[in-house]
């Protein structure tokens, strides 16, 4: 009988689902907001460029582990897998926040984590020919600004993703616990 619950996608559907939404929300509320209070802004963004490459790919790769692993229904005699979350009667509840957590999370990850990285090359390229870093006080060149505009938007739309992946984990979550 523990064999069975071994073979079983189910566990794995629920681990995956709770690394998703506490990883999402401790990096979102407790670990970065600490971290950015506590830290010198260079320590900061190492520690940041650090964490999200890992970071955006586990929020990337555990909805493609929900999706491969979404739980069937013996009552309406459908099988576990990624065949079930496309079936109609999934679509708004499980298949929308579990495409949509995945999509967001590949776009930090492929996209903007990369626009990122190349926008702070450019600024710590500019701080060396201004002789000021970016969050240093004064005026700062024309070139600055606008690498500081830049980063300001990728961040932006990077932290909206985020909150997205969590939002719909948390939505997703309502309907796994209904299937409870």
């Amino acid at each position: 009988m523990a064999g069975s619950i071994i073979a079983s996608p189910a566990p794995y559907h629920i681990i995956a689902y709770g690394t998703l939404v506490g990883t999402s929300f401790f990096h979102t509320f407790v670990n970065s907001p600490i971290i950015f209070k506590t830290a010198e802004r260079p320590v900061f963004s190492a520690i940041q460029s650090n964490t999200f490459p890992v970071y955006f790919g586990l929020q990337a790769a555990l909805p493609a582990i929900l999706a491969l692993t979404f739980p069937g229904s013996s009552l309406l005699a459908t099988p576990s897998g990624i065949s079930t979350l496309f079936h109609e009667s999934n679509r708004w509840g499980s298949l929308v926040p579990i495409a949509s957590m995945f999509v967001s999370a590949a776009l930090n990850l492929l996209v903007l984590l990369p626009a990122s990285k190349k926008v702070m090359k450019l600024r710590q390229g500019q701080a060396k020919r201004d002789g000021k870093q970016y969050y240093e006080e004064g005026p700062h060149s024309d070139e600055m600004r606008a690498l500081s505009k830049r980063f300001g938007v990728l961040h932006g739309i990077s932290s909206l993703l985020n909150v997205g992946v969590l939002v719909g984990a948390v939505a997703y979550g309502f309907t796994l616990g209904a299937r409870l």
